[in-house]
């Protein structure tokens, strides 16, 4: 088994290998992940953080050896925690997604193989969810997207929860089998979880909560909306946009 790690800024992990597959998920600077099969110009991968699989452009990623992936799937290490976070890397500069991975990070520095990176911005833990999430307000809604460029309900969650050294996995439902249930909203805090289902009652969706019974999720954008026993009540249309199903406390 081969392993890889991404080493730009973002890359889109696709369903199938073709740049106009659709976008399950995407892959963050410095992410690992096994090489589960490999053809001339993608690679499916399972991400070490997650499990989540996908392929990715051959490109996008460079090689580890195990002794380095088992070390990073052991110790993470310290996760990127401001948006279009400055790095230089071998004379050159990237800009770096909130949630980025900073391996083997010690005073500033790391390196990666033959790179070397230096790193002087805001990194995890933060102390609080809120200012986390919040800093994705008005963020695009993007399937599949983890960046403020573009992002999905359960990578909202899962980005925030990262810089506080907290690993989600990456589907909505999957989240929802984590932490303990909280039967009554007036009983939330800010950082738990709320769930949200379908007329089958597959849960579709997810957003956290902020003080005073308000939520913030990504839907058409990165908002905040008022929660109720009911579900999640929008201001704009006036109207009731998502049933609630479970509230969930993880931190």
């Amino acid at each position: 088994m081969k392993h890889g790690y991404c080493h730009i800024p973002l890359a889109p992990l696709r369903l199938d290998p073709s740049d106009r597959s659709e976008m399950v998920s995407q892959v963050l600077f410095g992410e690992c992940f096994e090489i589960i099969e490999r053809a001339e110009k993608w690679s499916r991968i399972k991400l070490a953080n997650d499990g989540y699989e996908g392929w990715l452009d051959n490109k996008q990623y460079e090689y580890l050896f195990a002794d380095q992936f088992d070390f990073l799937k052991s110790k993470p290490g310290l996760k990127v925690a401001e948006h279009f976070a400055r790095m230089q890397s071998n004379g050159q500069t990237m800009y770096l997604p909130f949630g980025s991975s900073l391996p083997y990070f010690d005073k500033g520095s790391f390196k990666i193989g033959k790179n070397e990176f230096e790193y002087l911005g805001k990194y995890s833990p933060l102390s609080s969810p809120g200012d986390a999430a919040i800093g994705f307000l008005n963020a695009p809604y993007l399937w599949g997207g983890k960046s403020i460029l573009g992002i999905d309900c359960s990578g909202l969650t899962q980005c925030v929860f990262s810089v506080l050294n907290i690993q989600l996995p990456r589907d909505a439902y999957q989240q929802a089998e984590l932490g303990d249930t909280i039967n009554f909203v007036e009983e939330c805090k800010e950082g738990d979880l709320a769930f949200f289902d379908n007329a089958e009652g597959r849960i579709i969706h997810v957003g956290m909560l902020l003080s005073d019974s308000r939520i913030i999720h990504a839907s058409g954008k990165v908002r905040i909306d008022k929660l109720d026993h009911e579900g999640i009540y929008n201001e704009d249309s006036k109207s009731y946009s998502h049933k609630l199903r479970i509230i969930k406390r993880i931190i």
